[in-house]
């Protein structure tokens, strides 16, 4: 599990960052199929009560030269009976620049956060913790540009910036060229052969449109059929924190996961004063107690402020997830889901049990740390 210092030394050594298709003329192709049922609607979900599909996404990916690599994702899913389609990844990424440098250009998940780089068909439980529901929309992506640098450091540093068009959180800025800026950090490292770290911090600026009405700036929950965020805010400031226990670094048989975020936003508008603000955390664990089976617990609440002109009203909402998933290879995974929500200020307060299906076809890499 000594991966944080081998992948100093490989970038360092200007070799690909990214494993990617070798051959241009034959990239690598993959489905995700994403579907569940779900017994009732809850607050802030992108997931209907009945049966639907989730995020099914069809991905290619390959090597341009010695220098590029590019990736192109498309991402279905199923609202009210209707069917939405959307790209959500057209991205080329450098494979060579040396110097510990890596660019990064086009549409692609920010980095800012733990979870919200991964693609979500990689998570343990059925959906982003609320607080990522209501502020980054589940995963924030957007068109832009990206420059990371890996510190030459004993342990993993890595130090990135983003700009981005920025219409994608909520409070968007329209024209603007360049509507949203992120600088984020993360280290980590070993402790022992079967323990590993990571402990990151963000900050996200967004230029916000100006409120014209009465109107403008009301927020809805509900379902996001384009993933964007409900909520608005000029500052986010997230700190996210992960340790990962496998005996001897063997995560096969037997892995346990502890993770948490905490984000918080302010300048919400105009009207916004100190006082007004967002936060909300969650903190989760993830136990693999047999190769096939795994069992999670996660805790999540969220305090946010719903903008009606030039006030606010206060809403708060906690949500637990138990969930338990059989995966009988990287490739399948089916999941039993109970959530139990408790809240103010919004419809659809309840507890569900959802059961889920994610299945990949073709080509499927490890996941992220």
């Amino acid at each position: 599990m000594r991966f944080f210092c081998l992948l100093s030394y490989l970038v360092l050594a200007s070799t690909p960052v990214l494993e990617v298709s070798a051959n241009p003329a034959n990239p690598d192709v993959s489905l995700i199929l994403d579907g569940f049922y779900k017994s009732e609607a809850t607050a802030l979900s992108e997931r209907g009560s009945s049966f639907g599909l989730g995020h099914t996404e069809l991905s290619l990916q390959s090597a341009i030269d010695d220098r590029f690599m590019g990736r192109f994702t498309t991402v279905f899913e199923s609202h009210d009976g209707e069917t939405e389609i959307e790209i959500e990844e057209a991205f080329i990424n450098t494979t060579g620049l040396g110097m510990g440098l890596d660019m990064r250009f086009g549409r692609f998940l920010s980095q800012v956060g733990y979870l919200n780089s991964h693609h979500t068909h990689s998570d343990a439980f059925s959906e982003r913790p609320v607080v990522y529901r209501a502020l980054l929309g589940a995963h924030y992506f957007d068109d832009g540009m990206r420059l990371n640098v890996l510190i030459p450091t004993p342990f993993f540093w890595q130090i990135g910036v983003e700009t981005f068009k920025g219409n994608r959180l909520a409070g968007g800025v329209g024209d603007e060229s360049v509507g949203v800026y992120t600088v984020s950090t993360k280290i980590g490292g070993d402790v022992s052969a079967s323990n590993s770290w990571q402990f990151g911090t963000s900050y996200i600026r967004h230029k916000l449109k100006a409120i014209e009405d009465d109107h403008e700036g009301e927020t809805h929950e509900g379902h996001s059929h384009s993933h964007n965020a409900v909520y608005s805010a000029e500052n986010l400031y997230i700190l996210d924190a992960v340790w990962k226990w496998a005996p001897l670094g063997n995560a096969k048989n037997h892995q346990l996961t502890l993770s948490a975020e905490y984000i918080y936003a302010d300048d919400l508008n105009e009207y916004a004063t100190d006082d007004d603000n967002h936060e909300g955390w969650y903190a989760s664990i993830v136990y693999r107690f047999h190769p096939q089976w795994a069992l999670g617990l996660r805790q999540g609440e969220a305090k946010l402020k719903q903008a009606h002109g030039d006030h606010f009203h206060d809403q708060k909402l906690e949500e637990t997830d138990l969930m338990i998933s059989w995966s009988y290879s990287h490739f399948s995974t089916i999941r039993l889901q109970y959530s139990r929500q408790q809240g103010a200020g919004f419809e659809n307060v309840n507890n569900a049990v959802s059961l889920q299906y994610v299945m990949a076809i073709g080509a499927h890499g490890a996941h992220e740390f």
